[in-house]
């Protein structure tokens, strides 16, 4: 059974990702602060289904001074990780000229900073195992502007950055490097969106609806499996057409 990392696992689109596959037979560790109910309840669930599983494992992913041990510790309990989601992140919101300083530290740090040394340590072990599939979590943002957002929107341009450069970096180690960049998705993020402004954007969509966490998970599991074996240092959009 592969086993696969999910940051940000405990709610939204983590949480249907790690869902997701544990359904398709993976061992999804969700990584997150603390177990939400909602994931008490996928971990039993999967459990009586049993075609994967999906374990729990806490981390403050802003404290990166505990990162290197606690891949360590993952390697020790589960053996070697086939795939790594850096989904974690926060869509704190707000116009430059009025947002703290310490507001846009901490976009930076757990949007930035934390995956890209989370990769770091995970990455290493796949070369030392010869493959390996890491996806990170982008956003339409980082290519589309969007009043607010300028310090999100820099994250996550952060994250297909990363993503290309990486992959030319560990390809010839049979890894593979990719982004996937949501629009907007109904979860915690989107939440402080009204009615009103949800009903906008499902209407400048091609397919005038907003997408969900699990057309998501399901492009997660592509990349995973046989289907995204040749597909390294790209960015797939799942937007229901938003900025077609």
């Amino acid at each position: 059974m592969h086993n696969v990392l999910v940051t940000g696992g405990s709610r939204g689109i983590g949480l249907a990702i790690a869902q997701r596959l544990a359904g398709a037979g993976y061992c999804a560790i969700a990584v997150a602060r603390r177990e939400s109910d909602e994931l008490g309840a996928a971990i039993e669930t999967a459990t009586k289904q049993g075609n994967g599983r999906i374990v729990f494992r806490p981390l403050d992913l802003s404290e990166t001074d505990a990162i290197p041990a606690f891949v360590k510790s993952l390697r020790d309990e589960f053996g070697a990780i086939y795939g790594l989601v850096n989904n974690a992140g926060i869509g704190t919101e707000g116009l430059l000229a009025t947002m703290h300083n310490s507001e846009i530290e901490a976009l930076m740090r757990l949007n930035v900073l934390s995956p890209i040394i989370l990769t770091k340590y995970v990455v290493r072990h796949m070369m030392a195992d010869g493959g390996g599939r890491v996806i990170n979590m982008s956003s339409i943002i980082a290519s589309t502007g969007y009043n607010g957002l300028s310090v999100y929107g820099a994250t996550k341009a952060a994250a297909t950055g990363f993503t290309r450069s990486l992959a030319r970096e560990v390809g010839k180690l049979g890894i593979t490097v990719n982004a996937i960049a949501p629009g907007f998705v109904d979860t915690e993020l989107t939440q402080s969106l009204g009615a009103e402004q949800k009903q906008r954007i499902a209407g400048r969509s091609a397919l005038r609806r907003l997408p969900e966490t699990d057309d998501v998970a399901r492009m997660v599991e592509y990349l995973l499996g046989e289907g995204g074996r040749n597909i390294t240092g790209a960015v797939l959009t799942v937007d229901a057409g938003n900025t077609a």
